[in-house]
C-alpha cells in the first residue's frame, strides 16, 4: 500500500492513523527515521527492537571453575591448522 502525504510550510510531515497503526505506535512514543540510498527513508517504533533486560543470562554457562591461563594456551597450541 503507498500512501501520499502533504509537507506543511514549516517542512513536516503528519503520519496518518493507518500508518501509526502499522508502526504499533501510541501518543507520545517516538518512531525511528533511517535514511536510506535514493531518497527513501524507513520508519520504525523507536526502541522496537529486544529490551537488554531480556538478554541477561543467555551467555551464563556453568563451569566448575574458571580455566587458567596455562590451559587456554595449552588449548590454542593444541588447534591444528591445515
Amino acid at each position: 500500500m503507498t500512501l501520499e502525504l502533504t509537507v506543511t510550510a514549516k517542512g513536516q510531515v503528519t503520519l496518518r492513523q493507518s500508518v501509526l497503526e502499522h508502526l504499533g505506535t501510541k501518543p507520545g512514543q517516538k518512531v525511528d527515521v533511517a535514511l536510506l540510498p535514493d531518497g527513501r527513508v524507513e520508519l520504525r517504533a523507536a526502541g522496537s527492537g529486544l529490551p537488554l533486560s531480556r538478554l541477561f543470562g543467555v551467555l551464563h554457562h556453568e563451569v566448575s571453575r574458571p580455566v587458567t591461563l596455562e590451559e587456554m594456551q595449552e588449548a590454542i597450541e593444541s588447534v591444528e591448522y591445515p
